[in-house]
């Protein structure tokens, strides 16, 4: 492992920027950013609640949600324009958008840009996923919003995540694949850094200075669930998305659990700011 560079130096640049209106649907790559204590602007904006269950829907849950991930969101404007599998598209702002997504994904569903008060969704424990299926039944545990999120927001722990090109790189090099797509972890934002090795967990309890306001603080590393797993898009299904930290970086996560895979690191938003592409990461 690198040793862990000094206060206030380069840790690297921003390669990429990504957000994800609806939660568990595929996102876009965007060039620059607001940032506020909620994320960057239109990120998570939206979810779809299952109706039966009263959860938000993810695509943790692969045996029920896994069809999320043939759709796309991006932002038109103020409404969300949704492309489905079969390349029809529909607007959040739409009067039939409900049923129309609930044909998509076989449940009935409600988009929608609030979730209910004590808003629950079930995480699939991901390596009974692998072991089983993605049809089985596997145990699942129920994940609470945003311990380290405004409320009213749709993020699981922290509204920002933060993945390096050297984990990306290293990923890569012990899989047996020879790649890592960067699209499968769903990062916020791609920080380029040189070399190889899982860097941005040195950064974990260290706040980073992004451009020239923006800060966020490290918080956790960032466990994989079966989602990097799953197709999303045009990628097919590749379980060593999650065998291979599995294997090569298992490490403690969050406070109370046991190690688990990690890729990539979330974080807070302590000064918000701007940020975009080229943009210098300090720390």
């Amino acid at each position: 492992m690198a040793d862990a560079p000094r206060a206030d130096a380069p840790a690297g640049t921003v390669g990429a920027l990504w957000r994800y209106p609806v939660k568990s649907m595929l996102g876009e790559r965007i060039p620059a950013a607001e940032v506020t204590d909620r994320g960057l602007t239109g990120d998570r904006r939206l979810a779809l609640l299952d109706r039966e269950s009263g959860k938000v829907a993810s695509a943790k849950t692969p045996r029920l949600w896994r069809s999320l991930l043939t759709c796309a969101a991006v932002q038109a404007g103020p409404a969300t324009r949704i492309t489905g599998p079969a390349g029809e598209t529909l607007l959040s702002t739409d009067a039939g958008v409900d049923e129309a997504l609930s044909a998509i994904v076989g449940r009935p569903v409600t988009l929608t840009d609030r979730p209910p008060d004590g808003a629950e969704l079930d995480r699939s424990r991901p390596e009974e996923v692998l072991a089983e299926g993605l049809e089985a039944e596997v145990a699942a545990d129920v994940v609470r919003f945003g311990s380290a999120a405004p409320p009213g927001t749709f993020f699981d722990f922290a509204p920002v995540h933060l993945l390096t090109t050297s984990t990306l790189e290293r990923l890569a090099v012990l899989g047996p694949r020879g790649v890592a797509e960067v699209e499968r972890y769903r990062p916020n934002l791609v920080i380029d850094t040189p070399g190889t090795g899982f860097v941005e967990q040195q950064w974990v309890g260290r706040d980073l200075r992004i451009g020239d306001r923006l800060v966020l603080r490290v918080m956790a590393s960032t466990p994989r669930c079966a989602v990097p797993t799953l197709g999303h898009g045009d990628l097919p299904r590749d379980a060593d998305a999650l065998r291979t930290p599995a294997v090569h970086n298992r490490v403690p996560a969050l406070p109370g659990r046991p190690p688990e895979p990690c890729v990539g690191v979330y974080a807070q938003v302590l000064r918000p700011g701007a940020v975009r592409a080229g943009d210098v990461v300090r720390l």
